[in-house]
Parts: structure tokens; sequence; C-alpha cells
């Protein structure tokens, strides 16, 4: 007889830690809070001090500091997965128009190493990134698959909405003020143009300077549990509309703004759709019952594999976000110039993306029950891309403790011998 595997049990029922655990779950936490505070003296002490001098070289060098920063945070999360919770990404993916991938389509988005093991997706640079909600973890995990993503570093332009309490926290909520993550009140009325704002800025920053861009959001706003899935069901039938069974109703209206702020400053934009599932979570089972970031990284029980179906959409042909030509700052022939964004969108585009996004819930609702079934997200015939999850170079073990200052010598002896 077969025994269960650890991440299949629920965390309430799988034996006690052994001191081998509780040891290692000491060295993750030493490790982890000392890079996070070696990332924040960095902030602090070196990257700081530019962002006050009135040069426009110190402002440059800041930002790029900055970035960094930001690179090395992703760095560790890879890291530290890799040393304490080793996984591997499976990886299907179709766009809008073509459908899943073939085994040739694929090969032309995969990046091998000398071995031909896949190291990452050559994929577009500028995108938002929604996905269904199960763990906590489905954060650290959505940014480190940005780390894989193409060849341009897109772990070092995440960014995040985030509760306005968080700002304050020490370290942690410093850093995330360093790495210009968007704070809301979590009340639309006096988010919304807050978040117009920030993302028309970050918007018209990224196609000036030709960085990357990725903005995660989540749409079902919390995690699947026994207290949301009621309150799912009762908004279903208050509306009149089918509740799904695998996640929650998604609420449409702040990916809608994001969508409108961003589209008409970075016309290549993309919109990334991940459907995310982890072994061992049960049909109608709550991923927080077996997973969390305690239990993952602490005691190791990590999922063997994240399995993500990738479905990508171009924002301007593919995703009904209404017309842009009266957005605010839209008709103007210096768009990129503008500061004014809109606040207000007719409601029946509202309605039409809300019946769009819907849809597409719908759609991955319906991927869940196949994987519940069969193990995959794709279709029995659907190629893929399997990515440990590690990093790719083992000096960027050094980037996730953030010394910089190797980099930057690493960078200017390239420089010499170019």
């Amino acid at each position: 007889m077969t025994a269960t595997p650890l991440f299949a049990i629920p965390i309430n029922k799988r034996p006690p830690r052994t001191w081998g655990t509780i040891l290692k779950a000491a060295l993750f936490g030493i490790l982890f809070s000392w890079a996070c505070l070696m990332i924040n003296v960095t902030q602090f002490v070196f990257m700081l001090p530019l962002r006050i001098l009135p040069f426009r070289w110190s402002r440059k060098l800041y930002y790029a500091g900055i970035r960094y920063t930001k690179g090395a945070f992703g760095a560790l999360q890879i890291l530290m997965s890799q040393w304490f919770a080793p996984t591997t990404l499976l990886v299907t993916f179709e766009t809008e128009g073509m459908g899943r991938f073939t085994q040739e389509q694929i090969d032309q988005y995969v990046i091998r190493d000398s071995e031909g093991h896949p190291v990452a997706l050559d994929l577009p640079t500028k995108f938002v990134l929604i996905a269904n909600h199960q763990i906590y973890s489905d954060w650290w995990y959505a940014w480190c698959f940005t780390y894989f993503t193409s060849r341009h570093d897109v772990h070092r332009y995440v960014f995040i909405t985030l509760k306005n309490s968080l700002r304050w926290v020490p370290i942690v909520g410093w850093g995330m003020q360093f790495f210009k993550f968007i704070f809301l009140a979590r009340s639309w009325a006096s988010d919304r143009q807050q978040l117009a704002i920030d993302l028309a800025s970050l918007g018209r920053e990224a196609e000036r300077e030709g960085k990357p861009l990725c903005f995660l959001l989540y749409p079902e706003g919390t995690l699947v549990s026994k207290d949301t899935r009621p309150r799912s069901k009762k908004y279903a039938d208050k509306m009149g509309i089918t509740d799904m069974k695998n996640m929650l109703l998604p609420r449409s209206t702040g990916l809608h703004y994001s969508l409108r702020s961003l589209a008409p400053r970075i016309p290549d934009l993309r919109l990334f759709d991940m459907t995310v599932a982890y072994p061992g979570i049960p049909p109608l089972g709550y991923g927080q019952d077996y997973y969390t970031l305690r239990s993952i990284l602490f005691d190791g029980v990590s999922p063997p594999a994240v399995h993500i179906h990738l479905r990508m959409f171009d924002v301007t042909k593919d995703v009904p976000i209404g017309d842009l030509a009266d957005a605010s700052g839209a008709r103007s022939p210096d768009l990129n110039a503008r500061r004014i964004v809109e606040v207000d969108i007719p409601s029946e585009e509202k309605d039409v993306f809300d019946v769009w996004l819907r849809k597409l819930w719908q759609e991955k609702d319906e991927s869940m029950d196949h994987y519940y079934e069969t193990g995959t997200l794709g279709s029995e015939d659907s190629p893929t891309v399997e990515i440990p999850l590690k990093l790719r170079r083992k000096r960027e073990i050094l980037d996730a403790f953030c010394f910089f200052w190797l980099e930057g010598l690493r960078n200017l002896w390239s420089r010499i011998r170019g």
C-alpha cells in the first residue's frame, strides 16, 4: 500500500515536526530575514541619498538601484524555493485566435540552456497578469514565474496592489514603498483615481524607457475558502448568474480600470491569464488547508509541481475594454505627457467587460474540473514546458542577498573588456 504524500494530507492532520524540520525552518527564517534586511539597508543607505540629490544622473542611478533591489527580492524567492521548498513549473499555454500551442509553436517561445533544457519562456515583456487565487503563496509563485518569462529580468519590474495598512510594516512595508507598489484603502470611491494615476505613470515610464512591466492582479480579491464560497454563491443568486465551482466570481472593476489606464500608454500591452493548480488539493477542497507559506517554506512540504495554463491576449484587439477615444488624455497627440486619467467608465462598457471576464473565469473553472479528472490543465496531447524553480546562474545567489557592489564590479569589468 502506497503511503499518502504529505502534500496531499491536510496540514492539521500531518505528523508532528521533527527536529530536523525545525532546524531547517530556523535556517530559512535567518537567511530570509537577513536577505530582506540587506535589501532594505541597500535601499536606505545607498539608494535614498541618490534620490535626494538634485541631479538627473543621480535619479537614474536611484531608479536603477531600486530595480536591482526588486530583482534581488525576486531572486531571493527563487533561491528560497530552490533550497527549502523545491518544485517545478509545468506550463501549457495558448493565445487568443490560435488556441492551444503545438510542440512546434511552443519551441518558438522556449529558451533552452546549452544542454537543451528549458530555462525560460521568450514572451512579451509588458503585461497585466491575472490568476485564480487559492493560497496565500500564489503571489510568491506568480512573481517567480515572471523570472522565467523573458531574457529581460521582468521580475525586476513587477508591481502589485496592497492594503494601505501594510505601508509602514517595518522592513517589508518600507521595501514595498521603494518598489513603487500601489497601496489602496480598499474603498473604491477613494482608490479608483489613485490606481488609475499610478498605473498611467508606470505605463508612460515603461513605454518611454523601453522597460518591461508586469502588473499582478487577482480579480477574485481573496482566497477561495469556506467563508468566501457562500458569499460568492449568494452574489451569483442575487444577480441571476452562474456561480463557479472551484473559484470565486471575479470582480471586474479593478482590472477594467487597470487595463484602460495602461493600454493607451502601452500599445502592445498583453493580458496574461494564468490558471494555477496545485497537486494534492481534492475537488471542492480549499487550498489553504494543504498549502500555506509556513507549511511550504518552514515545514518544507511544497507542491511537487505548480501547474500553470497561460492564455495570452492582445489587450487592444482581444479584450473588450471599451472605447478609449473618450478616456481623459487619450485625445492628446502627446499622450505620454498627459498626467490626467479617466475616473468614470460608461456603464454599458463596464457590463460588456464584466460578461467577458466572467466567461473567462467560467472557462478557467472548467479547466480546473479537467485538472481534477486528468491531473493536467492542458488537453491530453498539449505539450508541457517543464521549468525547475531555481536560479539560472549561481552568481545570482549574491544578488538574492543584495551584494550589489559585486554586481557593479562585474558590470564594470564587462564594460572594460568590451
